[in-house]
């Protein structure tokens, strides 16, 4: 189980650094940005805050999961000792 995780990690961090169209944004936020800062407008802060924001809750939901677990799991072996 731990090689097949491990093949399928490689896998993937492989065709994400190396696949330069994995990394592409989709049309529509590129012709939004391109265009917007050609005329002057500021849609790419926009659209760079909007992605922090989308991006911020998935970090937050693993950290907070990770500290609930860390919290029950100290529980546990302070009430076997």
């Amino acid at each position: 189980m731990k090689k097949a995780a491990f093949i399928f990690l490689f896998i993937m961090v492989t065709a994400i650094t190396i696949n330069p169209v994995v990394k592409a944004q989709c049309a529509m936020c590129s012709i939004n940005a391109e265009q917007g800062t050609k005329n002057g407008n500021t849609q790419g802060k926009g659209l760079n805050s909007g992605v922090l924001y989308l991006m911020a809750f998935p970090y937050l939901l693993i950290v907070s999961l990770g500290v609930l677990w860390y919290i029950k799991y100290r529980k546990k072996n302070l009430s076997h000792d």
